[in-house]
């Protein structure tokens, strides 16, 4: 049986910056990693942009992780937006702003930071054995299954980085639950994350498949009114204003969307009650509207027939978006559920193995896109880190 110090299993940002803790400590980890390659899912994001964090204050950040704000906020409040930037400026990847404030790398894409990130840990004598996937444990050992095959490691500690449970081609895929419930490790329930939404589109709505709605805000049940862009997919709607609203509406809540949120329902009556002529419906919602093609397809497709006078004036303001529920798990950006958090003490560590860390996504909270995913899965890899080189460094002065 190998015996090793540090143990890292799961090489997403969550497990790589764990890595970089302990290796800050002086401490050498070795990082099991199921797939070929690490990363892979930190790839995919960086396609788009990378957003690696999100530019405003303390408080308001930490209220985007709802119910989980209170165990995450500590991990966050030492390493936030602005440790994020810091961190990424010192691998050499300058970053910018952008209007909303959301952080990119200047490059706009993750493979850049990556290499440089792993030539840190490299420095640090951090090694990295691809094809391992973790199966359990035996006894105090961690097991796995590799290229040369079955094999048992005990490791002076342990960290677990192995993500959440959607985008299963790219590692995660959530196999790691059986274990964990097998040894008695409370789970709340998968359940997808900043993902789209099923629709049953009516035929004419295929020539808007792959536009965008812009200029109109989205609210589910109660909720407030929030502004995002999402798109018309064959699939559904996608985008940041749909995953925004992710968690009311998997549980139930009605959506709903006003086409015109910067004008009065009076506005909105006024313009309705000018002279229609000749023009048909649909044109005389464009022109006295504004609405785009987008828009007014939308207000087709759900509010048909279509009321008269104040009640049309209504429906723009409020039109109820039927839907089919979420998309698939595995089409998640990310997902909730997982590790409970009374499963675990301050620094993270499991309370029934102790010297085994938990990190990342893996544990039981969500947040919507434009920085809080990567930023808690940073934080908590760090986090962990930190307290697992405090462990060995205590054991060792013994």
């Amino acid at each position: 049986m190998e015996r090793i110090g540090a143990l890292v299993i799961g090489a997403g940002p969550a497990g790589l910056m764990a890595a970089e803790a302990l290796g800050a400590a002086g401490i050498p980890a070795v990082i099991a990693e199921a797939k070929a390659a690490p990363a892979r899912k930190f790839l995919m994001a960086g396609k788009s942009g990378l957003n690696l964090t999100r530019a405003e204050p303390l408080a308001s950040f930490l209220a985007a992780y709802a119910d989980a704000a209170g165990p995450l906020g500590p991990m966050i409040a030492v390493f936030g937006p602005a440790d994020v930037c810091a961190w990424a400026e010192g691998l050499g990847q300058p970053v910018f702003t952008g209007s909303t404030g959301r952080v990119f790398p200047k490059a706009m894409k993750a493979s850049p930071l990556l290499r440089a990130w792993l030539r840190r840990l490299d420095g640090f004598g951090v090694t990295l054995r691809p094809r391992w996937r973790w199966t359990g444990w035996d006894g105090a050992a961690v097991t796995f299954d590799t290229p040369e095959g079955p094999r048992a490691v005990l490791a002076g500690v342990t960290i677990l980085a192995l993500g959440g449970a959607s985008w299963a081609k790219l590692g995660s895929d959530g196999a790691w639950a059986g274990p964990l419930s097998a040894a008695g490790v409370p789970l709340a329930p998968f359940a997808p994350a900043n993902v789209g939404l099923r629709v049953d589109w009516s035929a004419p709505m295929a020539r808007q498949f792959g536009q965008p709605v812009k200029g109109a805000a989205l609210r589910a049940g109660t909720g407030p009114w929030q502004r995002g862009e999402f798109v018309i997919s064959a699939r559904g709607l996608e985008g940041s204003g749909i995953y925004a609203l992710s968690r009311p509406l998997r549980e139930g809540a009605p959506l709903v969307a006003d086409l015109l949120p910067d004008w009065t329902p009076g506005r909105v009556a006024e313009r309705l009650a000018r002279p229609r002529g000749k023009a048909s419906l649909g044109n005389h919602l464009r022109k006295a509207l504004g609405l785009d093609p987008a828009r007014l397809a939308l207000l087709m497709e759900f509010g048909r027939p279509l009321p008269d006078g104040a009640a049309l004036a209504g429906l723009v303001k409020a039109l109820p978006i039927r839907h089919a529920g979420p998309r698939p798990i595995d089409e998640a950006i990310s997902t909730a559920g997982g590790v409970r958090w009374a499963a675990l003490d301050e620094s993270l560590m499991l309370r029934t193995r102790p010297g085994t860390f938990l990190a990342g996504e893996m544990l039981d909270w969500e947040a919507p896109t434009g920085g809080y995913l990567l930023t808690a899965c940073l934080a908590t890899g760090r986090w962990v880190g930190q307290a697992a080189a405090r462990r060995l460094q205590t054991a060792c002065a013994r």
